[in-house]
């Protein structure tokens, strides 16, 4: 599957962006998605994880109550609502893809999209 991530931007804090990854191919609904982000200096951490019908999401502390997964698969497509957002939410996202689910651990997904940039001023 190939995956293309848009919807970054730079916003001030307290404000909300919505991300979007778009995947290719007929097997998109079977594979749980996730976001993960990378700040410069920093590792690619877990932010977020859809199940493949949807039905179930897991988040990192870091966003939670402030981020929603969610997806729809008659359209390929897996969404990042992030609301409130502050300064060190400020990272590069990624989404991803893998049979799977619940799965917080980058080396476990088998496709990611490009990346798209987030910027949070303060």
């Amino acid at each position: 599957v190939q995956l293309q991530a848009s919807g970054g931007g730079l916003v001030q804090a307290g404000g909300s962006l919505r991300l979007a990854c778009a995947g290719s191919g007929r097997s998109f609904k079977s594979y749980g998605m996730g976001w993960f982000r990378q700040a410069p200096g920093k590792d690619r951490e877990f932010v977020a994880t859809v199940s493949s019908s949807g039905g179930s999401t897991w988040y990192a502390i870091s966003v939670k109550g402030r981020f929603t997964i969610s997806r729809d698969n008659t359209e390929n497509t897996v969404y990042l609502q992030m609301n409130s957002l502050k300064p060190e939410d400020t990272a590069v996202y990624y989404c991803a893809a893998l049979i799977g689910v619940g799965v917080r651990n980058v080396a476990s997904y088998d496709y990611w999209g490009q990346g798209t940039l987030v910027t949070v001023s303060s």
